[in-house]
């Protein structure tokens, strides 16, 4: 089958197009026939040996992707039945393991990481919903904001922001968020109470609006420290690239990991069944042939995409 993939880690040019041998789903496992993979920033990551650390008995060729769409083709034993071959499905994929990531033809993944798609969702929209939404999900959890609370979400316009301030309006929270000029329709759009503009006093902004500090902060735009003073003494806040603190006033941290989440099976199809009603809405900034994955990635490490970069794999 075909795959893309690195043999060494580097810059996009080190992604080759690769001839791996088909996998086969084992005991409580899925084979999909993929259509389309979502672009990531772990998977630059992966590519440039960011997480070699997390495949210490892993070798060469590394495939990364963590999110793809497609259609069931094989079940392994004892599958869950809830799951059928013919079906169109989406799944988050964990890259580290031993079958690798989500950019291949078919990947086979635990059964607990598969729902059905979105009805209504084409493969390319489908596949960027889990992880960045999960995301989401799992840092909104975190924070325990009490119901009817204040929140702020940075980074709203990017696609974990985006999520959490759509997750956030769907709890019942107000949702304070930020936004460059150009993006301020898109974030209003989620559905955000209060538009800030973004920058590094945003913390300052966010005070103007709620002095005593917000009740969680979703720290979408990996300011860390700058954004700390924007919280409320003893409440949260849920960082996306692992910082860890700390922090004064008796606010917690907490780095997310959407491992954490990745066979939380009713987690991940109450997020396909929130697309389905509306609550969420699915991006995608352009669709490239796979054999383009170096392209995709020098756009993504560019900025400024407004939605996920898919490969096509059907």
């Amino acid at each position: 089958m075909k795959a893309i993939g690195v043999e060494e880690f580097g810059g996009p040019e080190a992604l080759r197009v690769l001839e791996l041998p088909v996998p086969q789903a084992g005991p409580g496992e899925v084979r999909m026939r993929v259509h389309a993979a979502a672009v990531n920033p772990t998977d630059v990551l992966l590519r440039t040996g960011g997480h070699a650390v997390r495949m210490p008995d892993r070798r060469p060729p590394f495939v990364p992707g963590m999110d793809a769409a497609g259609v069931i083709d094989q079940l392994g034993p004892g599958a869950d039945d809830r799951l059928a071959v013919g079906q169109r499905v989406v799944a988050i994929v964990m890259f580290a393991g031993p079958h690798g990531g989500a950019y291949a033809e078919r990947i086979v993944v635990p059964a607990a990481s598969v729902v059905p798609a979105p009805e209504g969702a084409g493969f390319p929209a489908a596949s960027t919903l889990l992880m960045n939404a999960m995301t989401a999900r799992i840092a909104l959890d975190a924070l325990a904001a009490p119901a009817g609370g204040t929140i702020a979400v940075t980074g709203a316009a990017g696609a974990v922001g985006g999520y959490a301030v759509q997750l956030a309006k769907a709890d019942g929270l107000t949702v304070i968020a930020d936004a460059a000029p150009h993006d301020v329709d898109r974030v209003r759009a989620f559905g955000a109470d209060h538009v800030v503009e973004r920058g590094s006093d945003v913390s300052a902004r966010i005070r103007a609006l709620v002095p005593d500090g917000v009740a969680g902060l979703v720290d979408g735009s990996m300011q860390t420290t700058e954004v700390v003073a924007a919280v409320a003494d003893g409440r949260a806040v849920a960082e996306l690239r692992g910082w860890q603190g700390p922090a004064e006033r008796g606010i917690r941290v907490h780095p997310v990991m959407v491992t954490d989440g990745m066979t939380d099976t009713e987690g991940l199809d109450k997020l396909r069944r929130q697309v389905e009603a509306g609550v969420l809405t699915l991006h995608v900034a352009d669709v490239l042939p796979a054999e383009e994955a170096p392209k995709a990635h020098r756009l993504l490490e560019a900025g400024g995409l407004r939605g996920r970069l898919v490969l096509d794999f059907s």
